[in-house]
């Protein structure tokens, strides 16, 4: 994007948002690697259904992408099993590093990729393809849930005329407890071409065709993440609504690059 001149470069983003530019040269530049992962996500899908059997079914599943964070991965599985809404099952997938003990609860279900991915897509659409249910959630393994989350998402997603997918505020705390902001942003798709405010650990969507992460390998410096990429395409063929009550904890993470947005273009 540096190569562009300065000039038609502002006014491709004024017209496309920055964050569209960026995906398309991600989907260009990256394409190679999505190939090879989505086979394996398929092989991985294959092998990981015939050691479940029957699949985890329920109104809602919940997927939590892990790796290596056992203590942080156990406290985001307990805000999960501790919802209001009872009628869920909660699958967590790690990245090929292996699981920790987690509690024993019959709604909870646990496995391993057979090599780690280091793609957060990957992980989740496997999550995603080996559950059944009306909708899905998602929790990454350093984010917690408030008790109602889940409640507060459905009691919009089902009376009749609603929309297929909510999402919540997030309210941003510090690794020393502490907050920092709440993030709270209607929804508005051309919005977000410009601002990355979209992050699927507030998100509960009806499940669709739709429902499934980019596979693009994103290092830390791969702008736009796959939440927004997620959810702007969702929002493509289906409603959103934002539900600006804060259910989330997110934690700003220095060392996490899940948390490096702030909704503002890079320079450059």
């Amino acid at each position: 994007m540096r190569r562009i001149a300065r000039a038609p470069w502002e006014l491709l983003k004024r017209t496309f948002g920055w964050l569209v530019l960026f995906e398309a040269r991600n989907k260009v530049l990256l394409a190679p690697s999505a190939l090879r992962l989505k086979r394996f996500e398929d092989a991985e899908t294959a092998r990981l259904a015939a050691v479940l059997g029957s699949p985890p079914s329920a109104l809602v599943a919940t997927v939590i992408a892990t790796h290596r964070r056992p203590e942080a991965l156990r406290a985001a599985v307990r805000s999960t099993l501790a919802q209001s809404v009872a009628d869920q099952v909660v699958i967590v997938v790690d990245d090929g590093a292996g699981l920790p003990e987690l509690p024993q609860d019959p709604r909870l279900f646990a496995v391993s990729l057979a090599r780690n991915t280091a793609t957060a897509g990957v992980v989740r659409n496997v999550g995603i393809r080996l559950t059944r249910s009306r909708y899905v959630a998602f929790l990454d393994d350093d984010n917690l849930w408030e008790p109602d989350h889940l409640e507060q998402a459905v009691a919009v997603l089902e009376p009749p005329g609603g929309p297929e997918a909510v999402y919540t505020a997030l309210r941003r705390v510090l690794p020393d407890g502490s907050e920092r902001d709440v993030l709270s942003v209607p929804f508005d798709r051309r919005r977000a071409a410009h601002e990355a405010f979209l992050d699927t650990n507030a998100f509960v969507a009806r499940r669709t065709r739709s429902l499934y992460f980019s596979r693009l390998r994103r290092t830390p410096e791969v702008l736009p993440r796959e939440d927004w990429e997620l959810v702007r395409r969702y929002a493509r063929r289906h409603e959103v609504r934002h539900v600006p009550r804060a259910t989330v904890r997110y934690l700003v993470n220095p060392e996490s690059f899940y948390t490096a947005w702030d909704g503002h273009a890079p320079t450059g």
